[in-house]
């Protein structure tokens, strides 16, 4: 029985899991902790990657081994390989400004926006590597003149795991590469254009490796190394998703995302045009703001999850129109960094804990409908929905999205989809060919509602009287 490990290094945490390769039977599993923050020393993933695996029994069994990690981070490196500053994680906002800015200069308003969606499948927002790399060129010139290599959160830990070799054995693959706003999925090809008007000139950046090619081996003759991937292309191979299948994922950052065949151009931005982990395309919105609103409501309340859910499930649809607008962390669709939260409707009538919860629930769900109605917008079929995450364990969640989003929803068993789709490709590596290897597909539960449109509209409504409101 040969043996894969799947690697998910997410923003909150590194978890990993060993499988069969044939059959994709998990075996054993580990996790360890990441740092808070929206700026992370990279060391502290290595450790964190150290831990895990040593939770899960090592790799000494593992015949390969593959990463998958947030998307968009930052990591400088010097000459010698040794990181210049923390890198600047996807939900950092620092950038906004050098956003604005990138859109401005290929033209500026809908022409600029144009240009970067025809150029690499996206427009600039704070959370991209392209924007964040022109923030250290304004405000950090030292750090930026002593970086010689420019690489994402996977890449680097892959290279780790490799022993840490030359600059030029830096490798990715389409998937993150899609996510930096430098590499277009169109052309299957870096635009060195972009990063040097984005960073001044062009750094060492690593090779971008097929879906299935061996990136090396893991340091003194170990386990073989696949390319891995960004964490929303590894989620949509650990859970086996097709085109057509609509994955809404709810974890640190609200995500939707399809497999398409073909690649995709949005010029308003919403919908951003990554390539997925296996050759096809990966059309996705995000948002800043999910389990995290849940984490924060249940917080103000002073009650746990199971219920905070109890108590959505007993206020009205629509929680009596008060609505939560869950900008607690800025939002990045829509593009404002610099939002924050906001509570509407407020009456003697909704000032209790049940017409909050629901109004938090119902807040994080319209903002995965926005994303559902966009993504459909660009003529992606929506064949099926699923829902995962950790936010997705809410039943509250669960049992209100169909109404929300107006459409059933499937929901998987909780897992590590990110870690298993890292698996899935190291299996895929040892056994080569030009499909992923044939795993069981998850046992999923239907969910199905009345679609209750008026709690879009009204949620709609203070969205955009939101909008203007400034911040101090």
């Amino acid at each position: 029985m040969a043996l894969v490990a799947g690697i998910d290094s997410s923003t909150q945490a590194c978890k990993v899991v060993v499988r069969d390769a044939g059959s994709g039977e998990l075996v054993r599993e580990g996790r360890a902790p990441h740092p808070d923050g929206t700026e992370v020393d990279p060391a502290a993933w290595d450790d964190a990657l150290r831990q895990a695996l040593t939770e899960a029994g090592g790799l000494d069994d593992v015949a390969a081994v593959a990463v998958g990690g947030q998307q968009h981070g930052m990591v400088c490196l010097d000459e010698d390989g040794e990181v210049v500053r923390p890198a600047l994680l996807w939900n950092d906002t620092r950038s906004a400004r050098a956003a604005t800015d990138l859109i401005e200069e290929l033209g500026g308003g809908a022409a600029g926006r144009q240009a970067w969606a025809d150029a690499v499948g996206l427009v600039p927002v704070a959370s991209f590597t392209v924007t964040k790399l022109r923030w250290l060129a304004e405000h950090e010139p030292a750090s930026a003149g002593r970086t010689a290599a420019v690489c994402l959160p996977h890449d680097w830990l892959t290279w780790r795991l490799a022993g840490a070799p030359a600059l030029d054995r830096l490798v990715t693959d389409r998937g993150d590469a899609s996510g930096t706003g430098y590499w277009s999925p169109d052309q299957e090809a870096y635009r060195p254009d972009l990063l040097e008007r984005a960073f001044g000139r062009t750094p060492v950046l690593p090779r971008v490796l097929g879906p299935a090619e061996e990136a090396g081996r893991v340091a003194g003759g170990g386990a073989v190394l696949g390319p891995g991937t960004g964490d929303n292309a590894a989620a949509a191979l650990g859970i086996n998703a097709e085109p057509g299948d609509v994955v809404l994922s709810i974890g640190t950052s609200g995500v939707v995302s399809t497999v398409s065949t073909t690649p995709s151009a949005d010029p308003s931005g919403t919908v951003a045009g990554f390539a997925d982990a296996t050759g096809n395309f990966l059309p996705l919105v995000v948002t800043l703001n999910a389990a995290r609103v849940l984490d924060a409501t249940a917080r103000l309340l002073g009650v746990d999850h199971d219920e905070l859910s109890r108590l959505a499930l007993t206020a009205p649809a629509g929680s009596g129109g008060l609505v939560l607008v869950p900008y607690l962390e800025g939002e990045r669709t829509p593009d404002r960094p610099d939002s924050t939260g906001a509570l509407h409707g407020l009456t003697l009538a909704t000032s209790d804990p049940a017409h909050l919860a629901r109004a938090a629930v119902e807040g994080l769900l319209c903002g995965l409908a926005d994303g559902l109605e966009a993504i459909a917008a660009q003529g992606n079929p929506v064949r099926r929905v699923l829902l995962v995450g950790g936010g997705a364990r809410s039943e509250a969640v669960r049992r209100l999205a169909p109404a929300v989003l107006g459409v059933p929803v499937l929901v998987p068993p909780p897992g590590e989809y990110v870690a298993d789709g890292a698996a899935r490709q190291a299996a895929w590596v040892l056994a080569g060919g030009d499909t992923p290897p044939v795993w069981p597909a998850t046992t999923t539960q239907t969910y199905e509602a009345d679609p209750v449109p008026f709690v879009r509209e009204r949620y709609a409504e203070v969205r955009e009287l939101t909008a203007a409101r400034k911040t101090y």
